[in-house]
């Protein structure tokens, strides 16, 4: 019998093919775990134990009857509250959103249902996911399962922590600006941002700043998700055509002839001594497995103002059909942002969007040289939960503590945080950035890291 709650979701199916491990006991040991953490991380806003106990049941069935749907049928996952899931309500941490149940599964969680994954419990999320930690006047403050004190990570952190606390082995996120890689990086979890267009999903006023995607204990399954999630759904007009690639194939490649480039801090010098001396370590293995690494000097700081704009005109425009009492059940700093965002011309919205444009353009010829470029993930441990940011005086909004991530969503690209040390006792993560839908190079890299440097478990 495998631990549940250190094993993976791939290995929970090898033990549901070989008879040696039920999707029912799984559940249940996900259920009991989440019974002990919860009082302590408050990470999820819903758990419904009665649908998954159903849907764990009808994959046991089908697996004693050799007829598994896909590679993690039976495999628990929580789903991120900005997620629809069909039957419950999606309030994505904002009392202003119904308490009605959704029609219809969001697509890349369509697609887990699809392949017989179990849904029992939704995720907590900053409200709306607008920032880079995880509380919201709905659900509270939601606590880091290394030490409930400190945030997760946002936006995507009730992910997160669930999969650090050894509940699930997967859940879903979405990042917009970091919103899988900040909760994983601040967690000690596997985060992938895909590229955008990779994984159909719902349209957002972010464009093509937000996907879709997970978090993991390990980087197999992360390569398993994303083969299912990249199935096509008619209600992305921007997806590309499915490519139908097989990541666990190719996940051992390793990094040997890869030339890799490395930034310090990409022009923003605010980097904990902890953080860099574990990304180093992170750095160092790659070089030992073969890469060639060059420390690059690359200076994305004049990007912030278009980031800014983006983001802003983004959630007003998201927002936009609240009327003045719901407006006023809004998170403070969300209003203000969105009433901030009145302010904005056209012309300064389109000037920011051509920055962007050009900044992937400009990656793309970097990538003609590099075929990775690797960052720290964050630049300071995680700091105390239900705090916005850690000093106002420097860092004013959400972004100006995670400079590393939002970059390669202004560019699109495939960006993954993997645990490579820690710092005061805390989880630091190492950013491995690849070329347009070259998520097969992110995903090796991150393998290597993975078989060198292993963090151990949360103390909970």
């Amino acid at each position: 019998m495998i631990d549940v709650e250190e094993s993976s979701a791939l290995d929970m199916v090898r033990g549901f093919a070989a008879g040696t491990l039920s999707p029912v006991a799984v559940l249940e040991r996900a259920l009991d775990r989440l019974a002990q953490v919860e009082p302590k991380l408050n990470a999820t806003v819903l758990v419904d134990a009665d649908t998954g106990r159903r849907m764990a049941e009808a994959s046991a069935a089908r697996w004693r009857d050799g007829r598994p749907l896909g590679p993690l049928d039976g495999v628990p996952v929580a789903v991120k509250d900005t997620n629809s899931v069909a039957g419950w309500p999606t309030r994505a941490g904002s009392r202003p959103t119904p308490t009605t149940p959704a029609t219809a599964d969001t697509p890349g969680v369509a697609r887990l249902r699809e392949a017989g994954a179990v849904f029992f419990c939704k995720a907590t999320t900053p409200e709306q996911g607008w920032k880079g930690i995880t509380h919201s006047p709905l659900t509270g403050v939601t606590g880091n399962p290394w030490d409930p004190t400190r945030t997760p990570g946002g936006s995507s952190g009730g992910s997160a922590a669930l999969v650090a606390a050894g509940v699930v082995s997967l859940a879903t996120g979405g990042d917009g600006g970091g919103s899988i890689r900040i909760p994983a990086g601040f967690s000690g979890v596997y985060g992938l941002k895909p590229t955008y267009g990779l994984l159909p999903n719902v349209p957002h006023s972010l464009g093509w700043l937000g996907v879709f995607g997970a978090l993991s204990r390990t980087v197999a399954d992360t390569a398993a998700f994303l083969r299912i999630a990249s199935a096509p759904d008619w209600r992305d007009a921007f997806a590309v055509p499915p490519r139908d690639i097989d990541y666990l194939a190719q996940l051992e490649g390793g990094v040997a002839g890869l030339r890799i480039a490395s930034s310090r801090d990409l022009g923003f010098p605010v980097v904990h001594p902890g953080v860099a001396a574990a990304v180093e370590q992170g750095v160092e293995q790659l070089r030992r497995a073969g890469a060639t690494v060059t420390e690059v000097d690359l200076d994305f700081s004049p990007l912030r103002d278009a980031m800014d704009v983006i983001w802003r005109a983004g959630f007003a425009g998201a927002l936009r059909h609240l009327d003045g009492a719901a407006l006023q059940l809004l998170e403070p700093d969300l209003l203000a942002l969105m009433v901030s965002a009145q302010d904005l011309s056209a012309a300064r919205l389109q000037a920011a969007q051509d920055a962007a444009r050009a900044h992937c353009q400009a990656m793309q010829r970097f990538h003609q040289d590099f075929d990775l470029l690797v960052t720290p993930t964050l630049p300071i441990p995680a700091f105390a939960a239900g705090l916005n940011t850690p000093d106002p005086a420097r860092f004013p909004r959400w972004y100006d503590w995670t400079p590393f991530s939002w970059p390669f969503n202004l560019s699109r690209q495939p960006a993954a945080s993997i645990p490579c040390g820690l710092a005061e006792g805390l989880p630091v993560g190492l950013q491995i950035v690849g070329p347009l839908f070259r998520e097969d190079l992110v995903l090796r890299a991150s393998r290597c890291i993975e078989r060198a440097i292993r963090i151990g478990a949360p103390p909970m």
